[in-house]
């Protein structure tokens, strides 16, 4: 088990160091303007992509990005503020109204060199027109708990904000503006990444009113706004984006690939499933435990020994009062449909270090986790219906715990056959 256990860490590290800012960063970064140089961001690597982009930068630069608490490194010329994470606090509305502020009256002749990382939607929160902070928060909340996925909540979020949606790039015109990025979403989309506070808005306040009917979200004032078609997000005919373009500097794709090397280099056939994986977690750990089983048993998709690889953002419907996230819940359900068998072992964590709310980046699986948790005294099957996955693995000893790795391309999967 142990050997195992090993190669599913190096697999894990090796996708997080696929986007480490410090290596991914320094290539993409433009020439220098005439004039000023400013630096915004926002997101989970936000801080790290600033200090990656001091330490590159040939001439003078200033400017702020926000990142989750606890994601702050040290920076001499870039301010970094910590805001709240997955909902939005007051530090974060702060500091997205100076950052407004800071690129507005710039020339043709300055540079707006914006970091953007998965994240970066609920810190850079700047409540539209009617709006409260608390407005916010609380459509956050019903979205976050509903089972919407990170394209729906990104909808609404950019037609209820004040800067995303394409506003920021429209405060910096006429100045150049370069976005790099750090995708955490489902086909690397710079619209959907951070809710794209830098680039056009292809979606509409009516989508917006739709997702929130679909996932019966009843909030007044977004309504009243969402109603209202001034909060109409800018369009990509709008001349705000005439000087604006974007980067993606790490993918979901870019780690896996890195991780099928390491499988590749300890004798396994990996196999990428995908880097967009979307859906109900715990339904979607239930899909790789069949496609785990059909390696053994029919040699497809691979024949063992083989590693399943795969990524993206699931979902948790909450519907009890455990702990954990998505990555846990996904794995649960994975256990459970195993049952214990042999032969198959797996990992599931956040690349971002964090898995939901806990201390954990997520979890590994054996052919004996189910039996440590049932020593334990507990129940699997109830854990699962209180939404408790944290708890089950705590008690099995196999929760993965990294603290904060400063990057973020959203959920890592890799499950070994054989």
């Amino acid at each position: 088990m142990r050997e195992r256990a090993s190669l599913l860490l190096k697999m894990f590290q090796a996708a997080v160091a696929a986007a480490d800012p410090a290596l991914c960063v320094p290539p993409a970064l433009p020439a220098r303007p005439r004039g000023r140089t400013i630096v915004v961001g926002a997101g989970k690597a936000s801080a790290a992509m600033a200090r990656a982009v001091e330490r590159a930068w040939d001439g003078p630069l200033e400017g702020l990005v926000v990142t989750r608490y606890g994601h702050a490194v040290p920076c001499e010329r870039i301010e970094i503020v910590e805001a709240a994470h997955p909902v939005p606090d007051a530090a974060g509305m702060r500091a997205a109204g100076r950052i407004l502020r800071m690129v507005s009256g710039l020339s043709a002749d300055d540079l707006v060199l914006c970091l953007i990382s998965g994240g970066g939607s609920a810190l850079l929160s700047l409540p539209g027109p009617g709006l409260t902070l608390a407005d916010k928060q609380a459509v956050n909340r019903a979205l976050l708990n509903s089972g919407a996925n990170i394209a729906e909540m990104n909808c609404v979020r950019k037609h209820l904000s004040a800067i995303k949606g394409g506003r920021l790039a429209a405060a910096a015109a006429p100045a150049r503006v370069v976005t790099l990025l750090i995708s955490d979403v489902p086909g690397d989309d710079p619209s959907v990444i951070a809710s794209g506070p830098t680039v056009p808005d292809p979606t509409t306040r009516e989508d917006a009113l739709a997702v929130l009917r679909r996932y019966g979200v009843e909030h007044g004032p977004a309504f009243r706004l969402l109603r209202d078609p001034s909060c109409e997000t800018p369009k990509p005919d709008d001349s705000a984006f005439l000087h604006a373009s974007t980067r993606l500097v790490a993918t979901p794709m870019m780690s896996l690939r890195a991780a099928a090397e390491v499988a590749r280099g300890a004798g396994y056939r990996p196999v990428i499933l995908g880097d967009a994986i979307e859906g109900e977690a715990r339904e979607a750990g239930i899909v790789h435990a069949g496609l785990a089983r059909s390696v053994l048993v029919h040699g497809e998709p691979a024949a063992a020994p083989a590693v399943l690889l795969s990524g993206g953002e699931t979902t948790v419907t909450v519907g009890g009062s455990g702990k954990g996230g998505r990555n846990t819940e996904f794995l649960l359900g994975f256990a459970l449909a195993l049952g214990g068998a042999e032969r198959i072992a797996a990992i599931a964590c956040d690349t971002d270090g964090i898995d939901g709310s806990e201390d954990n980046a997520g979890a590994q699986c054996f052919p004996d986790t189910l039996a440590r948790i049932r020593a334990a005294g507990l129940d699997p099957f109830q854990l699962q219906r209180q939404n408790d996955a944290y708890t089950a693995f705590a008690a099995a000893g196999d929760l993965v715990v990294t603290g904060p790795t400063l990057t973020n391309v959203n959920d890592f999967r890799a499950v070994i056959v054989g």
